[in-house]
């Protein structure tokens, strides 16, 4: 079996989702590659996307020659007039959503050699990289979409966020979509179910059973087959610590409790950063740390006994940052299956997060973590007052083991192998 998986990127909560599962299925003797669009990490059996240059007439070079100078004289623009209402579209976007994105580019992934090789596609996330329609319409091949977010089944955005900004009592404050969002997002709509009414060949993965019901509720995926595999990790990476040891490592004070955050960027709307500093801001407790992991904000200066890390990219280190920590807090107004969450679970440290998405999935309130009664500053000040008043009791040791026997690296993979060789038997038993 030779499996293809594609994603956009080689960083990020997905491309770290899709590169362990790379590895869960080289380590059980599967041929895997991945072809990602932009490459910057040295991952093995990876190739970045190169679209193959067709030859040109004379006519084209002369063609191409006079555009090159008509563009360097600032006479013309080879941005097409779609491309240019797209990226009006985004620049007047507001900065703290969730990224939007659109169904077509100019890759045509058929193209490459490891999609020719390839017995199944594994499609990741893979924003600005597919060409829906190109796609779709040449692809022969069993294709499992393994979905990391909602774009797949949207009109461009990457979570449908139901709010935007936080009001002078704690709450989410009600986000209402403009004209121009609507409309944009009807004509991808369109697109995207126009030309998945047509396939026959797919199938829908997603990590959490909330993603899954959405999924299948959806206009475009409602008659697709959908399957729930939750992520996989490397369980011999993340793992325990010794706590004075890692907290000696980030300069964190001895006989603090320490509340961690983690995001790629603490001032992403969806990540409820913003509750989780008011939250923490109402402790006003001198025996409480927080450290947040992400790209620095400057708002998180004002708050005192607050720990900047940075960006953290090494996993034994994000290790060590979990094992410092009491409790990890995330915030999300809405998720999947964060990586985060997996990773301190398995780290043996609790959770708490809001009553949403997947987080359901992985937190069973009282025994890994606890779960806000709601999406509120007071909600989430009285669950971590619940959690100091009482900080053992969660068992770190059973916490752990308990996420290896649904996380592990080699659990996935499984699941993903089973899947992938009933699909192809199933696709044989048709020819």
């Amino acid at each position: 079996m030779n499996v293809l998986l594609v994603n956009t990127y080689d960083k990020g909560g997905a491309a770290n989702s899709c590169k362990r599962l790379h590895m869960g299925l080289l380590a059980k003797g599967i041929t895997s590659n991945v072809l990602l669009r932009f490459k910057q990490n040295n991952w093995p059996k990876s190739l970045c996307f190169k679209q193959p240059q067709k030859k040109r007439a004379f006519l084209d070079k002369v063609a191409n020659k006079a555009q090159r100078i008509l563009r360097e004289l600032k006479l013309y623009s080879d941005i097409d007039g779609s491309k240019r209402k797209h990226q009006h579209f985004l620049s007047q976007r507001n900065r703290n959503l969730e990224m939007f994105s659109f169904p077509n580019s100019d890759c045509d992934i058929t193209q490459s050699e490891f999609y020719k090789e390839a017995d199944i596609i594994n499609l990741h996330w893979v924003a600005n990289y597919l060409d829906y329609k190109t796609f779709f319409e040449s692809n022969k091949k069993p294709v499992v979409w393994t979905l990391h977010d909602m774009n797949p089944f949207t009109g461009g955005e990457h979570y449908l966020e139901e709010f935007l900004g936080i009001d002078a009592a704690g709450y989410p404050i009600k986000r209402n979509l403009s004209d121009e969002e609507i409309k944009i997002g009807n004509e991808n709509f369109g697109i995207k179910k126009e030309v998945l009414s047509k396939v026959s060949n797919l199938t829908v993965v997603t990590p959490s059973e909330w993603l899954a019901k959405e999924a299948r509720e959806s206009e475009v995926f409602k008659n697709v087959k959908v399957h729930c595999i939750p992520y996989g990790l490397d369980t011999s990476i993340y793992a325990p610590r010794d706590k004075k040891y890692s907290r000696d490592l980030f300069g964190i004070p001895e006989g603090k409790k320490v509340v961690l955050f983690v995001a790629d960027s603490i001032s992403n709307n969806r990540k409820g950063f913003v509750f989780l500093k008011r939250a923490f801001e109402q402790l006003s407790d001198s025996n409480l740390v927080l450290c947040a992991i992400g790209n620095k904000n400057t708002d998180l200066s004002s708050v005192e006994n607050a720990y900047e890390l940075g960006p953290i990219f090494d996993e034994r280190l994000m290790s060590i940052a979990y094992s410092a920590a009491d409790v990890f807090v995330i915030p999300s107004l809405m998720d999947n299956l964060p990586n985060t969450v997996l990773e301190s679970l398995v780290c043996g440290t609790p959770v708490i997060g809001f009553p949403v998405g997947g987080i359901f999935d992985m937190i069973q309130d009282g025994e890994n973590g606890f779960i806000t009664e709601e999406i509120s500053v007071n909600s989430l000040v009285e669950t971590l007052q619940k959690f100091l008043e009482n900080p053992s009791c969660f068992d770190n040791v059973s916490i752990r083991e308990n996420a290896i026997k649904k996380y592990d690296q080699s659990v996935q993979s499984k699941k993903y192998i089973d899947l992938f060789n009933t699909i192809l038997k199933s696709a044989e038993n048709k020819i």
